[in-house]
């Protein structure tokens, strides 16, 4: 692991951290007139020694970690959803397994194969939306025709994606509007914090003091030692609930698509529109509020191609994440933006492992207890929550349309089946047009 002696605070990611020129390049060191020195883009000089790995050069503990944390906050919530779906769909443990695998597996490629191409900390995940979707709607269909919608959704999701349909539309959103749905996104997560100290406050409280303390004196490791302090309360008193008999490699089950128009209106329509709306939109903008400039054609195009060719086996949706990506994109994982990557390679090997093992290692993070998760997630995202605030109430004249933002997708309000964050983005925009474009027009009339 490297130092981050070097780091800076100040660093613009849009600027360093992606590929901006597409020529694949490893950004070097050059000096300035000044006697301060520069990163561009463009092969290091003539005889300029060469550098280790550039992964293993920046990696760091806390980037691993955020990686590690994202996982942690993955499988034991969204994940129960989705086995609560298998279960209504009445699937078998095989399939169960495949489908955890599928999903696993596509996340983890996604994240290390993206987050390396953009040297940005891309975090994909299963989509959550999708999977609540399937809870109500798998049932009715058989599973052949469920494998039949998860390809048409991959399939269209792919479409949308590669013909920049999607990033048109996100680029019209001002910057405040996505400050603040992102942190409305993350608004319950930094009280969870607080409301499990009602119910596990020996667990809650000595991740929140151990975090604070950590933070004041060695805060590349505050999420570390507040995970550490609460594993090690939670077996204190008596809460893990951790059993695993048996550890075994899952095994993918292919299964042959078959489709019908009910199940394409049943199960793919509204799992397009909740995967780009709920999981998709908001992926885009924790990068674009954590100051990256992601490339939509590539990384929803990416998602929904491996969506598509891991459907067979039972993945649902591959998307772009909203909250785990907060984990990875704010200073917790990294002060210097530029080595955040890293926090995405991480989180994608996590994936990975697991998802070999199928759903054998569920088990262990569901034992963890649920104040336990709920309260390292929070600190995890406190940095990223007050980023969001500070981003929505920079500019005066977007503050109420930002407001409204926040407070829609804050509510958890779900409309259509379509959860907040989207008709947070909605009315945001329409506050936005309504107090400062129509004000410009009556300006510029009189």
């Amino acid at each position: 692991m490297s130092s981050d002696t070097t780091s800076s605070d100040t660093t613009s990611p849009g600027t360093t951290g992606s590929d901006t020129t597409g020529s694949g390049t490893t950004p070097h060191t050059q000096p300035t007139g000044d006697g301060t020195a520069t990163t561009t883009g463009g092969p290091p000089p003539d005889g300029a020694p060469a550098a280790r790995p550039k992964l293993f050069r920046d990696a760091s503990l806390s980037a691993v970690l955020a990686g590690f944390v994202a996982v942690v906050v993955s499988y034991s919530g969204p994940l129960v959803i989705v086995l609560a779906a298998a279960n209504a769909g009445h699937l078998d443990r095989a399939q169960t397994s495949s489908w955890v695998w599928a999903i696993s597996i596509g996340s983890g490629i996604t994240c290390i194969a993206l987050s390396l191409r953009t040297r940005m900390p891309v975090i994909t995940a299963f989509s959550t939306p999708g999977a609540a979707l399937l809870v109500t709607s798998l049932g009715a269909y058989s599973y052949a025709e469920a494998i039949g919608a998860f390809l048409v959704t991959g399939a269209v999701i792919t479409l949308v994606g590669l013909t920049g349909v999607f990033g048109r539309l996100m680029r019209q959103v001002p910057t405040a509007v996505v400050s603040a749905m992102l942190a409305g996104i993350l608004f319950s997560f930094g009280t969870g914090v607080f409301t499990s100290l009602k119910t596990a406050p020996w667990i809650a409280g000595a991740v929140l003091v151990v975090y604070l303390l950590a933070k004041r004196w060695i805060a590349r490791y505050a999420v570390l030692l507040a995970l550490a302090a609460g594993v090690v309360c939670s077996a204190v008193t008596s809460r893990l609930d951790i059993h695993v008999d048996h550890i075994e490699l899952a095994k993918p089950v292919f299964t042959t698509p078959a489709f019908s128009v009910g199940s394409l209106i049943g199960i793919a329509v509204p799992m397009i529109l909740a995967t780009l709306a709920s999981q998709n939109a908001p992926g885009m903008a924790v990068l674009s509020a954590s100051g990256y400039e992601p490339k939509d054609r590539l990384l929803i195009g990416s998602t929904g191609l491996a969506s598509t060719a891991l459907a067979p086996f039972g993945s649902h949706a591959i998307n772009l994440a909203a909250i785990t990506a907060a984990i990875c994109t704010g200073p917790e994982a990294h002060r210097d933006p530029r080595r955040r990557y890293v926090a995405g390679v991480s989180c994608g090997f996590f994936y990975l492992l697991i998802g070999a093992f199928g759903s054998t290692l569920v088990v262990l993070f569901a034992g963890l207890p649920k104040e336990l998760v709920a309260a390292v997630a929070g600190v995890a995202l406190f940095g990223a929550l007050a980023g969001g605030l500070t981003g929505a109430v920079k500019e005066e004249k977007d503050r109420e349309a930002a407001l409204i933002t926040f407070l829609a997708t804050a509510s958890g309000v779900t409309i259509a089946g379509i959860g907040s964050a989207f008709w947070g983005l909605v009315f945001g925009v329409v506050a936005h047009l309504v107090l400062t474009r129509m004000r410009t027009g009556r300006k510029a009339a009189a």
